[in-house]
């Protein structure tokens, strides 16, 4: 039973990694805490359920577009609140506020059209895989196996790619960028669109498995800044930590005590970290001036 919790837990943590990596990809380059991204985690799949089930498309082509139109809705995120408003030299906060202002705009327009009540793409019984004593859907085992893919390519990409060198770059100085001749606003769009990217599949992944709702995306979106925190910010590698962590610490509340402890136990890991370690596990150490 306590193996079957800890392959939940990393189930669960791979879907915190993908999430909390596509908003580290926003807030480690821009400092953008981009609240609007919880409505892409949820948008993509009413968009499955729009082609899937409304136009009776096959389930990878829904899938295909609505991943397309989720990068998309990202993108214009940014092209017409974000690159303004930074234009503008707009405070963060300003920009905050306009995100949540986004996240209630998209949240309501979906709930007008499809309702407020939960929705299910997969109404089969989903077939099992076992290992000993473990037993995973086949969902379950589609949600780790390309959370790891995304997760191996993007950092490879990180590392070895001219694409790596520039988010890097504008990570630890885009003004520097600018002067360095760098179209830092070109470059947003790529990371706002790579960033809708990981949170469209793996959105879809999870609804395809447990169905959604308009409101599904901010406790993802909780956790996912949380596992952000406690990795440390400004590292990419960090969310992914941190997300696994929060992800088998919460399978194994579960386990010893209720799912009612969830989210207790990722708050006091929360406060631990921030009282204690608050640059986080992988924090990079920094120069003075």
């Amino acid at each position: 039973m306590f193996l079957q919790f800890i392959a939940n837990g990393i189930v669960i943590g791979s879907i915190y990694a993908i999430v909390s990596l596509g908003f580290a990809l926003i807030y480690n380059t821009t400092k953008i805490f981009h609240l609007a991204y919880a409505v892409l985690y949820m948008f993509c799949p009413y968009m499955i359920l729009t082609f899937f089930h409304g136009l009776g498309l096959n389930l990878f082509i829904s899938f295909t577009v609505a991943i397309i139109i989720t990068v998309f809705l990202s993108v214009i995120m940014e092209f017409l609140v974000y690159r303004p408003l930074a234009k503008k030299e707009s405070s963060l906060n300003i920009m905050l506020i306009s995100s949540i202002g986004i996240m209630i705009v998209v949240t309501n327009i979906i709930s007008l059209f499809y309702g407020s009540e939960t929705k299910i793409l997969n109404s089969e019984i989903s077939k099992t895989f076992t290992i000993g004593n473990i037993i995973l859907t086949y969902a379950q085992i589609s949600q780790v196996s390309i959370s790891m893919i995304l997760i191996v390519v993007f950092l490879l990409f990180l590392k070895f790619s001219r694409f790596g060198i520039m988010t890097r770059a504008m990570r630890d100085d885009d003004v520097l960028c600018q002067v360095l001749g760098m179209d830092i606003y070109k470059m947003r769009y790529v990371l706002f669109a790579l960033s809708g990217l990981f949170s469209a599949i793996i959105g879809g992944l999870v609804a395809y498995d447990v169905g959604m709702d308009p409101y599904v995306g901010m406790p993802i979106l909780v956790n996912a800044v949380v596992a952000l925190i406690i990795g440390g910010i400004g590292r990419f590698e960090a969310p992914i930590i941190g997300g696994f962590i929060i992800g088998i610490l919460q399978a194994l509340s579960v386990w010893a005590f209720s799912a009612r402890w969830q989210d207790a136990v990722t708050f006091l890991l929360l406060i631990i970290f921030l009282l204690f370690r608050p640059t986080g596990i992988l924090a990079e150490r920094k120069r003075l001036v």
